[in-house]
């Protein structure tokens, strides 16, 4: 057992949250900390969450974004303009994008960027997908929202090639979002106007 912590339960505990993005060992603590606060039940309801979240997300069958049914929500309101796909990495991507209130169309979840150095290709997105989505046609515009990074532009130019044959308007979000940035961390008024001042990808 480490000497800094008193119980090796509470090591685990502490390890186990260290795991998650962006919190280290001191955060980590606080949490656990909160939790041992808190009455048994409420915290036998939090791990149920988690031990059953695997089991109970399920992707949309159309754009991949995470639902609870096999199509979601967007995909089957019948207010959304159907013959415009935003294309995004992930799912924070269309939370983000939603916030800006300024798309009222479908989106397509990637899952990702092209990264050779990651060991991800295109056979790892959810590109092939995406082409048979615009191939059954009534698709008028495709944006491609990806992130300004190399990653971002090489994905934007792959798929670029994939659709130009099919006849689709193909534009990508101004650059009113920061090169190098992630597009979750943009701020709403920036990401709303890059989806708003998108431009033709040439």
């Amino acid at each position: 057992m480490n000497k800094e912590y008193p119980s090796a339960a509470l090591e685990r505990a502490v390890g186990e949250f260290a795991k998650l993005p962006g919190i280290g060992r001191k955060t980590a603590l606080r949490l656990v900390l909160h939790l041992l606060s808190k009455p048994e039940e409420e915290v036998s309801t939090f791990g149920r969450v988690f031990s059953t979240l695997k089991q109970d997300i399920r992707y949309c069958k159309v754009c991949h974004n995470i639902s609870d049914t096999d199509t979601c929500a967007i995909c089957a309101n019948p207010k959304r303009d159907s013959s415009t796909i935003c294309v995004v990495e992930n799912v924070q991507d269309v939370l983000a994008v939603e916030s800006t209130m300024q798309f009222n169309g479908l989106y397509h979840v990637l899952g990702g960027v092209i990264s050779p150095m990651d060991g991800v290709g295109p056979q790892d997105l959810q590109i092939a997908s995406l082409v048979d989505r615009v191939s059954e046609g009534g698709i008028s515009e495709v944006i491609l929202a990806l992130s300004p990074t190399m990653e971002g532009d090489t994905t934007n130019f792959f798929i670029s090639r994939k659709l130009q044959p099919l006849g689709v308007k193909l534009s990508v979000i101004a650059r009113g979002v920061a090169v190098g940035n992630n597009l979750e961390y943009a701020d709403e008024v920036s990401l709303g106007r890059s989806i708003q001042d998108r431009t033709p990808l040439k």
